[in-house]
């Protein structure tokens, strides 16, 4: 696309500019991250929407009050104000050029809980997956569960008025908020809900009252003749709570957007949590019927009825982390499912509600059309796919994406199915197809035509938003039925509701806004969805081109892989996985997943002037990656390859840190620490033979503190000691299987440079059990019989990519008479071996490389995998202390090669295994060592690993695979960690014939 298509720019951030009054100010009045940077104003320029606006600033402040000086500041200054939760809106109601108020970071504490009246009150960073956590032992929850529970703010949801999937049984947010203290840009802070407090807000409160009632009485028939009286609504303000029977001004905040004010806290309504549940998974040969379907099946009464499309299902058995619970509840190839859930306080009430729905299907035409599952992991595994919706439709490769913009749209239940089959009509008519899932239960359907935002796709999304909002209208159903209105539909309040209610939003807006501050553009005075300037590809949208080292074409490129990015925010969140550990350790968006991809992207893309790519200067200037802004975003990912295996999008963030390294030490060179970690395994059998010499680094005073000064491995650490004598010099090796062998039980062991060196017990321990199941084990070595084979992992870590396949090609070379013969190469290390089956791929794709990623398996994988196949018998005897405490390295999740860890211990008879729920441990290989890296490392680890460990028994063996992660257990807890070889070697029992 040329830049001659059209005028627009893209709205880039400064580069350089003088600080303003406003920024002069922040810094010195409020406690808190001050941003004007252009990288950070950058990432805070989108959410989940197409859009990209360049805020004016950004704070973070660190208490509420804090956060009001900041407020006051913009406000006498004339600056718009825009607060912010998680930032996943997918309609744009958090990116505008005004002063961005960030709450998640600090301001989310639960203020106060009554249990006895199920009451909360919390402050508007507040997490709805934290919150519920705190709850649970009250027996209590927080029912609007939003899809992005792990992630979104309850100051966020307000302001969305959020709904969830079970909104059907517990209601919208408006219904389960009961006040608000909020402040206003004319500096006044009031209590609005229905209870003593609003006593105690005074005249200015008094008018705004009286005057939403006048608003009230003379547009009622206006309301009730626009308003229709469908389950999900939420366009512009929630006139119909301004009815005398149900007044108030809470529930009309709920749903503004950040308009109208600022929320300090957010006064909840609890409920009790359901005892029991079941599950049905109804499978339906057409489109149609499961949506002909739904309005049969909540006469049962269901807490859900949540509809996945074949195209999702598709998609979610292409995601490792999905596919087997997909499997495991679909049947054949239906059109869609709808997941159907029963809960209530008696088990057998719900098994009979779900027998009743299997009657239903039947009486509907549809016999043994349901998959029911009573299992509770099951039923909560099914839910995480289906909360998974948008990014997994996000997951389609290429630059066509299914687009939010009619994705809220909701019909009464007994047109589902007709406006359904008409808007896929539509679709078809400009050539393009949606994607369907969500809320069947309420007529609310989120569907995403399919379109290509960078070039045809503004002029499809007018098309298709005004036939779709015509049908709406026909039906009299709601145009934003859950993800408000934002930048996206706020254009289309005003056909909806008409010019009274159109003109009373803004009424409303200026009652409480009279300075028209507060996040301006959203519901009143809205600009076009359309207007390409503001969208996040705007027209002469182009990236940079660049020599890459890794092969990217499965991603669509290096950008591709970039853009696979949906700002939906799934990489922020707190509980369970591994992704994202330096986002848990710090809180900022600088260092979260999302946050890094919004700058790898900003710094490669601009405005295309003239034809030739390579005249393009990025939005963050023209150094593309190696900028320090790019180095500074970066610089705290570890390399866990959480994101790989837990992003729905399959953003690999771990991938693209080797390629900026490449870029960034290209321009600026590497320093004595990149080259001692880099060569480790080139000098590591020369040192080796000073081992004694090397050690003392840690045992002679102040040898530490000069080791830090020179080498930059903090003094705060230890580093790994110098075995004396190195596995691969105590063991006959051999390049070549040996015919002699036994048939059929020949395997090759990788003695990688950690072990070799550091640990060489783990690999002696490997081999005794190897060959006490009775395999024949050969030791990899090089063809040429010089050092050590490598897998390179020690360059990609410094960016020397090309050293890096220099031991790859060794590797491989030594390695294929092995995999010829279909020879399995066992690894013990995670990082070291699965690098055969993750970076070989990309550094050297071929045909070779795939064959040794096919027989390239972790130690554990073997076992499991031959005793799987009926062919492993290991004589194993119970422990003298069974009590086994595992934690699980990165790269083992991100493959899906953690559980074998598991499984193999638990063949140890009386064994009782712990496993702690990690993130990563914090070391990440040379990380943790680094001096400037020493602190965040720690409180990595401390976030649960390292507690977890020092509340073990003495008695309590403590297993981690990760060199690493063995190295962070010593340092920060001071117990041994072993690798489960040396624990299965324990356990063999010795032939004393």
């Amino acid at each position: 696309m040329s830049a001659q298509t059209s005028t627009a720019q893209i709205h880039f951030a400064p580069k350089t500019k003088l600080s303003t009054p406003l920024e002069t100010r922040l810094r010195r009045e409020v406690d808190g991250e001050v941003m004007f940077d252009a990288a950070a104003l950058g990432r805070y320029s989108t959410d989940a929407s197409i859009y990209q606006i360049m805020p004016i600033g950004v704070v973070v402040p660190r208490t509420m009050d804090a956060a009001i000086s900041a407020l006051q500041i913009a406000a006498e200054e004339g600056i718009a104000i825009l607060p912010r939760g998680a930032g996943t809106s997918q309609c744009g109601q958090t990116v505008g050029a005004a002063l961005v108020i960030d709450n998640s970071k600090y301001l989310n504490a639960l203020v106060e809980f009554d249990a006895e009246h199920a009451r909360a009150i919390v402050e508007p960073g507040m997490v709805l997956d934290t919150l519920n956590a705190k709850l649970k032992s009250s027996g209590l929850w927080f029912p609007v569960d939003v899809s992005t529970a792990a992630q979104a703010t309850i100051g966020g949801m307000s302001g969305n008025n959020s709904c969830g999937s079970r909104s059907i049984a517990y209601g919208n947010m408006v219904d389960n908020v009961l006040g608000i203290d909020a402040w206003l840009s004319d500096n006044k802070r009031y209590h609005f809900g229905v209870n003593a407090l609003e006593a105690n807000n005074g005249a200015g409160f008094n008018v705004i009252r009286d005057a939403m009632h006048a608003l009230y009485a003379r547009e009622e028939a206006e309301i009730l003749d626009k308003i229709f009286p469908i389950a999900r609504r939420v366009a512009g303000y929630n006139l119909d709570r301004l009815a005398p029977a149900r007044f108030n001004l809470a529930q009309l905040l709920v749903g503004s957007e950040g308009t109208l004010g600022y929320f300090e806290r957010v006064h909840l309504k609890l409920t009790a949590l359901p005892k029991h549940k079941t599950l049905g998974v109804c499978h339906f040969p057409r489109f149609y019927d499961g949506m002909d379907a739904a309005q049969h099946i909540v006469k049962l009464g269901p807490s859900a009825v949540e509809l996945v499309d074949r195209t999702m299902l598709s998609l979610s058995r292409g995601i490792a982390i999905y596919k087997k619970t997909v499997d495991a509840f679909l049947q054949g190839e239906p059109d869609c499912v709808l997941l159907v859930e029963f809960s209530g306080e008696h088990h057998a009430e719900q098994v009979a509600k779900l027998k009743q729905l299997v009657e239903l299907m039947a009486d509907l035409g549809f016999p043994g059309g349901v998959v029911e599952i009573p299992d509770v992991n099951l039923q909560k595994a099914v839910w995480e796919v289906r909360k998974a919706g948008l990014n997994i439709m996000m997951s389609m490769k290429g630059d066509g994406k299914p687009v939010s913009f009619i994705e809220d749209c909701a019909v009464p239940l007994p047109h589902l199915a007709e406006y359904t089959r008409r808007l896929t009509e539509v679709f078809q008519k400009h050539g393009t197809e949606g994607t369907w899932y969500a809320h069947a239960s309420v007529g609310c359907l989120h569907v995403r035509p399919i379109l290509n935002m960078k070039a045809d796709g503004a002029t499809k999304l007018r098309a298709i938003a005004e036939e779709a909002s015509q049908l709406v209208r026909e039906y009299k159903g709601a145009y934003s039925g859950e993800h408000g209105d934002g930048l996206v539909r706020s254009e289309w309040i005003a056909p909806f509701l008409g010019p009274r209610l159109t003109a009373a939003l803004g009424e409303i807006k200026s009652l409480f806004d009279p300075k028209g501050l507060m996040n301006p553009g959203k519901i009143v005075n809205p600009s076009k969805q359309d207007d390409r300037s503001l969208f996040r590809y705007a027209p002469g949208y182009a990236t940079q081109k660049i020599d890459l080292v890794l092969d990217w074409k499965d991603s669509g490129g290096f950008a591709g892989a970039i853009e696979m990015c949906n700002n939906n925010g799934t990489c922020r969140k707190f509980d369970a996985g591994t992704m994202c550990p330096s986002y848990r350790a710090t809180g900022d968006e600088q260092h979260v997943t999302r946050g890094r991809a919004n700058t790898l992207r900003l710094a490669l893309s601009g405005q295309l002037r003239g034809q030739l790519r390579g005249q393009i200067s990025g939005q963050l200037g023209s150094d593309a990656l190696a900028s320090d802004a790019v180095k500074d975003a970066m610089d705290l990912c570890v390399g866990c390859k959480g994101c790989k295996r837990e992003c729905p999008t399959g953003v690999d963030m771990a991938k693209m840190k080797i390629e900026f390294l490449h870029h960034y030490k290209q321009r600026h060179g590497h320093t004595l620490r990149d080259k001692l970690v880099a060569y480790l395994p080139r000098y590591a059998p020369l040192a080796s033979n000073f081992s004694w010499l090397l050690n003392l680094r840690d045992t002679l005073p102040g040898a530490a503190w000069i080791s830090e000064k020179i080498t930059g491995f903090s003094a705060k650490r230890t580093l790994p000691r110098w075995a004396g004598e190195r596995f691969s010099l105590g063991v006959a090796t051999q390049t070549t299987p040996d015919a002699n062998g036994k048939s059929g039980n020949d395997v090759v062991l990788l003695a990688d440079t950690f072990n070799n060196y550091f640990e060489p017990e783990n690999l002696h321990a490997a081999r005794q059990v190897l060959e006490a199941a009775g395999y024949n084990v050969h030791v990899a070595s090089a063809a040429d019989g010089n050092r050590p084979l490598c897998c390179g992992r020690t360059f990609l870590a410094s960016g020397m990519v090309d050293k890096a396949k220099e031991e790859a090609r060794r590797m491989m070379v030594a390695l294929k008479p092995f995999v010829e013969k279909n020879i399995a190469v066992i690894g013990l290390e995670p990082s070291c071996l699965l690098t055969l089956r993750d970076e070989f791929l990309s550094m050297l794709p071929g045909v070779d490389t795939s064959a040794l990623a096919a027989r390239a398996m972790l130690f554990e994988e073997f076992l499991v995998a031959e005793k799987n196949a009926g062919r492993l018998k290991l004589p194993l005897q119970a422990l003298p202390q069974p009590d086994l405490l595992l934690h699980g390295h990165c790269h083992q999740k991100a493959f899906a090669a953690f559980t074998p860890v598991q499984e193999v211990l638990s063949w140890i008879p009386e064994a009782k295994i712990t496993t702690i729920e990690s993130s990563c441990c914090g070391m990440a290989g040379a990380f943790g060592f680094e001096a400037e890296h020493v602190e965040v490392s720690l409180k990595m680890g401390e976030l649960s690993l390292l507690p977890a460990v020092r509340k073990a028994d003495e008695n309590t063996t403590i297993v981690a695979d990760g060199t690493s992660c063995r190295h962070q257990v010593a340092d920060g807890a001071g117990r041994e960690a072993l690798h489960v070889a040396r624990v299965l070697a324990r356990a063999l029992i010795r032939d004393t014939t």
